[in-house]
């Protein structure tokens, strides 16, 4: 009888396991192309002849528009009720202002770190950049047993031992290459030292944001779209007084959309919009799912950059982005996962032993008691 009832819920599981699964893949490939597409085509619009944008003036567009979008989210959620909307903006914002204000460190950080990527991915190749932009795990790892005191297993900081090793390997190949030519790099003045101190600041930056924004809103119930719109507030402000202290001359006499072209428009785009796609997709995604997607996104930028970038793959750059790949997958799994695995393999090899001895006698014996076995 028992076993009469099992196909059912058998099916059952199996449909939501299909559909998990499937979830899962979606998850993969987003995170794949959102982390991918933006590297390249920023690197690639950055380095096109002709008029060249303000990239201070992106970073504000890239936040007006994900703030926008953020907002119009919530007025759907409030059913298009202006005034439930309005209340609800009022109370969140302004009467809770001190939660609000709690968001302008981190959002400061993050302009600083937006701006910073595009000095370093203007005058790094995507490759490199994806590949030392992945420091940003060994920062985030250090502050957060600092600020945090979190804790971290052996197999983890062996992990980010091989992604210093792998990241100072591929630094050491680019400067004695002395880099990769790009189309429109004769007509670009590019400085690899620049790339390479503005993409150390970001990861420093991004480890200490992202550590600094969990301690602060660790507990906290309001929804993603609403911290969204605090750090758009803070984020368009800062990014203004960014642009009028370092290119307010130049955005005066040209103007704010200088240099704009649908392709600028696309990395636009991409960056406002793409961060909330994957903002909602990661949590269909665990620890594993996001270190192979960052690991896979790898191999994209370095595969597109050779055919996009004249790109030239060598055995010491392979060598250091091999290391930095197996670095990401090992530090995203779970504590004692590989020790848990190796039990787990070893008992079910004794139990399998076991389950030999007295099981062979029952089924030369009896042979229906194999059926038992198998609904078990």
């Amino acid at each position: 009888m028992a076993a009469a009832g099992s196909p059912g819920s058998d099916s059952g599981s199996l449909v939501a396991g299909g559909g998990n699964r499937q979830l899962k893949y979606i998850s993969l490939a987003v995170l794949v192309v959102q982390n991918a597409s933006l590297i390249l085509s920023i690197r690639y619009v950055r380095t096109l002849p002709g008029d060249r944008f303000f990239a201070t003036t992106a970073v504000v567009m890239a936040e007006v528009l994900k703030g926008a979008t953020c907002l119009l989210l919530i007025f759907f959620q409030k059913r298009g009720n202006l005034k439930q909307f309005a209340s609800f903006l009022c109370d969140s914002i302004v009467v809770q202002y001190m939660d609000t204000l709690k968001l302008a460190v981190p959002s400061l950080i993050y302009t600083l770190q937006n701006n910073l990527q595009y000095v370093a991915i203007s005058n790094l190749p995507a490759a490199t950049f994806q590949v030392t932009y992945q420091l940003k795990i060994l920062t985030t790892a250090i502050f957060s047993v600092l600020m945090l005191r979190k804790s971290l297993s052996r197999l983890q900081w062996l992990s980010l031992v091989l992604l210093f090793v792998g990241v100072a390997i591929v630094q050491v190949e680019q400067q004695h290459v002395g880099g990769n030519s790009t189309p429109g790099s004769q007509t670009t003045k590019q400085s690899y030292s620049v790339g390479l101190v503005a993409v150390v600041v970001s990861c420093l930056s991004s480890g200490f944001a992202g550590v600094y924004f969990e301690k602060i809103l660790k507990g906290s119930a309001a929804s993603v779209w609403l911290r969204n719109v605090q750090l758009g507030i803070f984020g368009t402000l800062l990014g203004l007084l960014g642009l009028w202290s370092t290119e307010g001359a130049a955005v005066a006499q040209h103007g704010f959309f200088f240099g704009y072209t649908p392709l600028v428009w696309g990395v636009i785009l991409n960056q406002a919009f793409g961060g909330l796609l994957v903002a909602v997709v990661v949590k269909y995604a665990d620890n594993i799912l996001k270190g192979f997607a960052t690991s896979f996104s790898i191999v994209v930028s370095t595969v597109a950059s050779i055919y996009l970038f004249d790109f030239r793959l060598n055995l010491l750059f392979a060598l250091g982005a091999g290391l930095v790949i197996g670095a990401v997958y090992l530090y995203s799994l779970p504590k004692g996962a590989l020790t848990n695995r190796f039990s787990a393999g070893t008992a079910t090899q004794q139990q399998g032993r076991t389950a030999q001895i007295k099981e062979l006698p029952s089924v030369t014996t009896d042979g229906f008691l194999s059926k038992s076995v198998l609904v078990n």
